[in-house]
């Protein structure tokens, strides 16, 4: 089977807006099929400029959002959870407005936050809540997948592995939500790249983030892509599978990703040497 292989805006932007436009064509220039658009804040969210020009290019795309501690679906604050609720609507709007058939990231809980103990049943009962408030408006709005990703124990004490990741679909109960996956998670978290792959299956993998486990260039590590990609080849897994690092100049962004060395001179020579690897590995398969 042929991998759709795609690039995230993190590549290029800390922020995408209306001044990052240009990403889109130069996403295409460089052979990748489906950007992957990182929502930093939706309602500031250039909606309207993207439609126009990811038209213009002939270009799929994916959404992705980062919750923060301010709109945290497990916060114990019902107002922080009610402001999670409404920026996730927010980003559905977004996704159907550009046609993304994927919301996906840290869109369960606040990146970063952390409590120093184990998930309890509260914050469980709180985020299936929430997902579950947002996937039906995603429902009755459109025909978007929300996709939850696992990232690993230092980022969240919330899901970190695919099989609370597909519990959680389930109790969620809708239909609509289902796992995304990330390599560089992945490496730290799960027992198996083929394992986490056959947990999710067809039914519950939706969206796959093809990281290496330094966020260096894809293909120079410890990632096991080999038995990665023949894994979701055997579960006939056909969405994007999309590179998302970040350019070695971005303060903020590298500084909350523990990013303290360069592992190309730009994003762009990283996400371009990671797709020809890639390439050549799916071509084994």
């Amino acid at each position: 089977m042929d991998f759709k292989f795609g690039v995230d805006t993190f590549i290029w932007a800390e922020a995408y807006g209306e001044e990052h436009l240009w990403i889109i064509p130069k996403a295409k220039e460089l052979g990748f099929e489906v950007i992957d658009f990182a929502i930093s804040n939706p309602f500031t969210f250039p909606v309207k400029q993207v439609k126009a020009e990811l038209e213009r290019v002939g270009i799929d795309c994916v959404c992705t959002t980062t919750l923060t501690p301010e709109t945290n679906p497990i916060s114990p604050d019902p107002e922080i959870r009610a402001a999670g609720v409404k920026a996730m609507k927010k980003c559905v709007d977004i996704c159907n407005e550009l046609g993304a058939p994927i919301l996906g990231g840290v869109n369960y809980a606040g990146w970063g936050y952390l409590t120093k103990k184990s998930r309890t049943q509260e914050e469980w009962d709180y985020g299936v809540a929430c997902m579950r408030e947002v996937a039906e408006y995603a429902k009755e709005t459109g025909d978007v997948t929300i996709c939850v990703e696992c990232v690993n124990r230092f980022e969240t004490h919330f899901l970190n592995i695919a099989e609370d990741a597909v519990q959680f679909c389930k109790d969620v109960g809708t239909g609509n939500v289902k796992v995304h996956l990330d390599c560089f998670h992945m490496i730290r978290e799960e027992k198996s790249f083929a394992g986490a792959v056959k947990t999710c299956g067809k039914e519950y993998l939706g969206y796959v983030h093809v990281n290496e486990n330094d966020r260096g260039i894809p293909g120079t590590g410890l990632v096991p892509f080999k038995e990665f990609f023949t894994a979701l080849k055997e579960i006939g897994y056909d969405g994007p599978l999309v590179i998302e690092s970040f350019d070695p100049s971005f303060e903020e962004l590298s500084g909350n990703c523990a990013i303290w060395r360069k592992f190309a001179d730009t994003g762009e020579e990283l996400a371009i040497e990671g797709l020809k690897n890639l390439k050549a590995i799916a071509a084994e398969i």
